[in-house]
């Protein structure tokens, strides 16, 4: 696994800061700006800071209509459109200039118990949304086909939001750590290729995790 985290401090002396808390929490501020200052602008001829804005989002429902449909996408797309903005914030942060490099700023993505975070906020959110669409459906599908199948399906509902947490961690702390070892063995040159190509791998993880989630959803959500 990655190296422990150092404590920056504690808030309120329960919770420990680390250098990936702070990052989220400048992500999380970024965003909000964002959010605020497209909406508070809103023009029916948008410029162009509104249109890429506009394009995401439209990008993002068409996406995410593909794998649940037109009125799932509405329902669930704050919760996911979220998911993956945050994701891919979090995975660009360590492309920027110093990140990474010492305690104070990281990728909250190259650190497991962010990853976890995810996993458990995407099982409750399942819960959620399968008890939303009917107690008894989401009873139902535990013993379906056969009622033998109750243990493996309970295992399951544990195991895709754990798959999802290691798989994002995984990919983005080793991609992080070949980064840092070319670096050291050939500094000039094959690093700036392996960051150019992690533009597209950063974005990448992020839509499989929200594509994955989206698909859990489905069938979660899925009434025969």
């Amino acid at each position: 696994m990655g190296e422990e985290s150092k404590v920056l401090f504690r808030l309120f002396g329960i919770l420990d800061v680390t250098g990936e808390v702070v990052t989220m929490w400048i992500i999380l501020a970024l965003v909000t700006v964002i959010s605020l200052i497209v909406k508070g602008n809103l023009k029916e001829r948008p410029g162009v800071f509104q249109n890429m804005v506009e394009t995401g989002v439209e990008y993002l429902d068409n996406f995410f209509q593909g794998i649940l449909g037109k009125k799932k996408s509405r329902q669930y797309f704050t919760f996911l459109g979220s998911l993956y903005i945050f994701i891919i914030f979090a995975n660009y942060s360590g492309l920027f200039p110093g990140v990474g490099l010492t305690d104070y700023v990281k990728a909250p993505t190259a650190s497991l118990s962010v990853t976890l975070g995810l996993g458990v906020l995407t099982f409750c959110f399942l819960q959620y949304a399968g008890l939303r669409t009917g107690v008894k459906h989401y009873f139902k599908r535990f013993i379906s086909p056969i009622a033998l199948m109750l243990p493996l399906l309970i295992l399951d509902e544990f195991i895709k939001p754990a798959s999802l947490a290691l798989r994002l961690f995984g990919n983005v702390f080793g991609e992080e750590m070949v980064t840092e070892q070319l670096y050291h063995l050939i500094p000039i040159g094959v690093p700036v290729v392996m960051m150019v190509l992690s533009i597209l791998f950063c974005a990448l993880q992020a839509l499989v995790f929200t594509m994955l989630t989206s698909i859990y959803l489905e069938e979660v959500t899925e009434v025969e």
